[in-house]
């Protein structure tokens, strides 16, 4: 197994990117499987690793990346150093990150033999469920797709709160609190007047009804943050989806952070075989 750990990708005018890419080398073409982290994530929380392991020994090159004002920065793309680039995070930034690493993935010198470029999945959790859906509908290089806990609607989570929302536009930000490091994240309004400016491209019931691409919907019963309701939504709005539903799953599938266990939560481990089981199917 290879893994090669914070590789760069620089862009012009844009903050450098850093991503992992996990494989078995063996001279012949692999499927890609891109994955896409959510709210105050990264590439590295949690199972993330092992996920990636698991992918790989399965045939995979799998390739995970921090969004690039996700809070962490090139030295320390673990936890959120940069809480400015967080609070400077929007949708667009993110779906011009995930461009930016499907072109790195489709240029003729990554990773030369190892890796098929004309088979590219997207995968993500949680808030990233929707930025793969909302990519997987521009982007013709994406031929299948796999949410876990993806979320369904990005608007009803801005006006959830009407009287946090005044407050958050009259004073131009906002915080939540991490649970774990016990920070204060700021989001600035700029992140919903992005959102306000383009809520046609980032509605995500128009971009699943749009995609032709094979999609699996992976959604854990018991989970609070995503709730069960927004994956049938979402296998409703694209019927020739296919829905996973984890009994009393939780929102990350059992896994937390830091994770120190060598093997995969029991949850994850199953949604992870069934992930596979599912593009082996349709790479037939």
């Amino acid at each position: 197994m290879i893994t090669k750990k914070n590789l760069q990708l620089a862009r012009k005018n844009k903050k450098t990117i850093v991503y992992d890419v996990c494989y078995k080398e063996t001279n012949s073409p692999k499927p890609v499987v891109i994955f896409c982290h959510g709210y105050k994530g990264y590439k590295d929380w949690g199972a993330w690793n092992l996920v990636a392991e698991k992918f790989a020994s399965d045939g995979f090159l799998f390739l995970k990346f921090n969004f690039s004002h996700n809070g962490g920065t090139v030295d320390d793309p673990i936890d959120f150093p940069d809480l400015e680039a967080f609070s400077e995070n929007n949708f667009s930034k993110e779906l011009d990150d995930l461009e930016d690493i499907i072109n790195r993935v489709s240029s003729s010198g990554f990773f030369k033999s190892e890796i098929d470029s004309s088979n590219i999945t997207l995968i993500a959790h949680s808030r990233g469920g929707g930025i793969i859906l909302i990519k997987a509908s521009e982007n013709l290089k994406v031929k299948n797709v796999i949410t876990w806990a993806g979320v369904s609607d990005y608007k009803e989570r801005f006006l959830i709160n009407s009287e946090h929302f005044k407050d958050w536009e009259k004073t131009g930000i906002t915080y939540v609190e991490n649970s774990r490091t016990k920070q204060q994240m700021p989001h600035k309004f700029q992140f919903y007047k992005d959102f306000e400016f383009n809520e046609e491209r980032f509605t995500i019931k128009r971009a699943i009804k749009n995609i032709k691409s094979p999609i699996l919907i992976v959604q854990g019963s018991n989970d609070p943050t995503v709730l069960e309701a927004e994956g049938r939504q979402l296998h409703k709005w694209n019927p020739n989806s296919k829905l996973l539903l984890i009994k009393n799953g939780d929102h990350s599938f059992g896994t937390k952070h830091p994770w120190e266990a060598k093997r995969l939560p029991n949850d994850l481990q199953k949604v992870v075989e069934k992930s596979i089981s599912f593009l082996k199917e349709t790479n037939k």
